[in-house]
């Protein structure tokens, strides 16, 4: 296979990726991404994170958002039935739990709207066994970087950590993703354990300031991985 054929065939599985953009705070960036074709709007609910939503828009404002691109709620510890108002209020389509949510919280809320729940991964971990009691209770998973506190820490996750494993869920992949990754991601897909990735999760390494994004940069990364289909 010559360079170009092996170059077509990269391309080709980059399209298919999805990819999430999370900690919108502006609607008319939210607009933007929908234009580009991006897949996932994340909205951040956690009041301590410098891009909660509410901070910079109202529930209104947000549930008017309209266009193909699916509205994602990110939430830490919070109660199911303020999840759930916020779901209504927000006009959003999936929760990420992304705190110290147990099994049964997901599943409470599943029964209502789709549930990502996320996992802070260290070197140490034992993934199969952390994610084991979630499998029936979430409906994707997402992997980052563990570190202090709830949230993105922006640090570069370790994608080696999840090679052999059998993840047997759709997942997102997340942790201090940036431009210029497209080539690692490239190589990632390529191992079995990517049957299952469902999308790429990008936020701080693509903003300007916290919450209000380089669309260019976004762009540029947008176009190479699913190229200039949509």
């Amino acid at each position: 296979m010559d360079e170009q054929q092996l170059n077509s065939g990269k391309e080709n599985v980059l399209t298919k990726i999805r990819i999430k953009v999370c900690g919108m705070t502006m609607p008319s960036q939210v607009q933007q991404l929908d234009e580009m074709g991006v897949d996932f709007a994340g909205f951040i609910f956690y009041p301590k994170s410098p891009r909660y939503a509410l901070k910079q828009m109202t529930a209104n404002e947000l549930k008017k958002i309209k266009g193909k691109i699916n509205k994602v709620g990110v939430f830490v510890n919070a109660e199911v039935d303020e999840v759930l108002r916020i779901v209504d209020e927000c006009g959003l389509y999936l929760v990420q739990l992304h705190g110290d949510e147990t099994p049964r919280t997901c599943e409470m809320i599943s029964n209502y709207v789709s549930v990502i729940k996320a996992f802070r991964i260290s070197e140490d971990d034992n993934i199969e066994w952390k994610i084991r009691e979630y499998y029936d209770a979430a409906d994707m998973y997402l992997f980052d970087t563990e570190g202090a506190g709830y949230g993105g820490t922006g640090k570069k996750f370790n994608w080696q950590l999840l090679k052999g494993q059998n993840i047997r869920k759709s997942f997102f992949l997340s942790g201090g993703i940036q431009p210029g990754d497209e080539s690692a991601i490239a190589e990632f897909v390529k191992d079995p354990v990517a049957k299952d990735l469902f999308s790429l999760d990008i936020n701080s390494k693509f903003e300007v300031m916290p919450g209000v994004k380089d669309m260019d940069k976004v762009r540029e990364f947008v176009e190479n991985l699913k190229g200039k289909q949509r």
